[in-house]
């Protein structure tokens, strides 16, 4: 059969149907049969404008039908400043309960009309990665352990930051400061192993880029809890992979050692499995303690000691955002953030 062309007249081929309209606010005023500024009170969740309940119905129902959601940009521009609270990922490992107080925070920032986003700073460091963060006109920004210095604060400020909030073990100069005692969680668990008679005593410190920052004042807060007594304090580098935790149980008859204060958790969890392996009972030969006080270390057989770290409800830290935001030129605020429990249990 021989194969035949066809050509369809231009007038029989359907014309490409326009680009949709972005829907506005007007658009959604006309359809629910309301003003803009009441769409604009019941989108932004304005609290201070009371509109009843049947109006913010048929508003988020246009709303709805239409398509249309606030435009964030032009919202900071009526306001005179953005509602990003800008949060640069840690650029080191955190464990469950650091994770849990950042969800806990998150969620509280979004009850306060706050957008939270994550920046993954690759690559930048201190005050060169607080340059990247001015970029996105952030209306505060939360800061992990160790990320910023007062060039960078000054650096966000005149960028349009109403608000820098660190969280580390020191004050930084024109920021919001939670202060975190690691050192703190080291006296605990030391004054706890000296009590238990423990006088050789070994302390964990990561191997992992970056946990320095919280290892350091732990060993210290060890030292510290220790200084003047009989005790002993060996520093025991470890990495969080079983071949090392092998490594270091293999080695554990000639240390000599009969205790050891292994950092946290999970860590806790990796050395102690590890010295039973090689034979080494716990408590009766090595007893052992952690700190974070997590769920899997009560499950453990025996029961993991631990250093309970008590962080700052999440809902008190986004009120010190919101306040800082509300009012730029009160000066910073300096809190300390956690206190540190010992909960005695069997590994000990």
């Amino acid at each position: 059969m021989p194969y035949v062309m066809v050509q369809i007249p231009n007038s029989a081929v359907p014309p490409t149907p326009p680009p949709r309209s972005v829907p506005t606010s007007a658009d959604v005023a006309r359809l629910a049969g309301v003003s803009r500024a009441t769409v604009s009170y019941v989108l932004n969740n304005t609290s201070a404008v009371r509109i009843s309940e049947p109006t913010r119905r048929r508003v988020h129902e246009a709303a709805k039908e239409l398509g249309y959601v606030p435009h964030a940009a032009a919202r900071s521009l009526r306001a005179g400043h953005s509602r990003m609270v800008l949060m640069p990922a840690p650029s080191v490992p955190i464990g469950p309960l650091y994770s849990q107080f950042i969800n806990e925070l998150q969620w509280a920032l979004s009850r306060l009309d706050y957008t939270v986003v994550q920046y993954a700073s690759l690559g930048l460091r201190g005050d060169e990665a607080a340059r990247a963060w001015a970029e996105l006109r952030p209306a505060a920004v939360l800061v992990p352990v160790g990320g910023i210095g007062p060039e960078g604060v000054a650096v966000l400020k005149r960028s349009g930051a109403r608000a820098v909030v660190t969280l580390g073990t020191e004050r930084i100069e024109g920021a919001h400061s939670l202060l975190i005692d690691h050192a703190g969680v080291g006296r605990a668990a030391g004054a706890h192993l000296y009590a238990r008679g423990r006088r050789r005593i070994g302390v964990v410190v990561p191997d992992e880029p970056g946990l320095r920052v919280f290892s350091k004042p732990r060993l210290d807060g060890v030292r510290e809890a220790l200084d003047g007594t009989d005790a002993s304090v060996t520093v025991l580098p470890l990495a969080y992979d079983e071949e090392s935790a092998a490594g270091l149980a293999a080695r554990w008859p000639e240390l000599g050692l009969d205790a050891v204060f292994a950092f946290n958790d999970e860590y806790a969890m990796l050395l102690m499995r590890a010295l039973q392996d090689a034979g080494v009972t716990v408590p009766d030969d090595t007893a052992i303690i952690g700190a974070d006080d997590l769920v899997l270390g009560r499950l453990l057989r025996p029961r993991l000691s631990t250093v309970h770290i008590e962080l700052p409800a999440g809902r008190d830290l986004a009120e010190l955002v919101d306040r800082a935001v509300r009012n730029p030129g009160a000066g910073v605020e300096s809190h300390h953030v956690h206190e540190a429990t010992l909960v005695h249990r069997d590994s000990s």
